[in-house]
C-alpha cells in the first residue's frame, strides 16, 4: 500500500501523561496522533469551518512498542494512503526525538461528512491532491 508522509511535528511529553506505571498512559498515544492529525489538516486549510464539511475518525488504533517516559518530546510523522471518495485512511509513527526505535505505530481512518446531514460527502480537494 502507498502512503505519503505528509507531516511530522514533535510533542513535548508532559510529567502528567505518565500514569502509576511511570510510563505515558496508552491515551496520550491517541492524542499525540490527534494533535499531529490537526496541525496537519491546519496547514491545507481543512480544517472545519474553512471548507465545507468536517473530519470524523471512524476507527483508530495503536500498537505500542517501547514505553514513552518523562521526559523527552516525541516525534509523530503522519502517512496518507490514497484516498477514497469521502474517506481516507491515515497513518502514523511515533519515535522519541533524537532516536531512530520505533515506539508506536497506529492508524486512523478518516471520513469527510456533511455536519449538519451526518453523511459522508467528498474528500476536499487539497486533502485528494496530496496522492493523485
Amino acid at each position: 500500500m502507498e502512503r505519503k508522509l505528509v507531516h511530522t511535528t514533535q510533542i513535548p511529553i508532559r510529567w502528567g501523561d505518565m500514569d502509576a506505571m511511570g510510563h505515558v498512559n496508552n491515551t496520550y498515544y491517541f492524542r499525540y496522533a490527534e494533535q499531529a492529525r490537526i496541525e496537519w489538516m491546519a496547514t491545507l486549510g481543512i480544517l472545519a469551518g474553512q471548507v465545507e464539511g468536517a473530519p470524523v475518525i471512524i476507527n483508530a488504533s495503536c500498537s505500542f512498542l517501547i514505553p514513552f517516559v518523562y521526559p523527552g518530546t516525541v516525534e509523530v510523522s503522519t502517512y496518507l494512503a490514497k484516498p477514497g471518495r469521502s474517506s481516507a485512511d491515515t497513518y502514523f509513527e511515533m519515535r522519541r526525538v533524537g532516536e531512530d526505535r520505533l515506539y508506536a505505530e497506529g492508524a486512523a481512518k478518516i471520513v469527510w461528512t456533511n455536519p449538519a446531514t451526518g453523511k459522508s460527502m467528498p474528500l476536499p480537494d487539497a486533502m485528494r491532491k496530496l496522492l493523485e
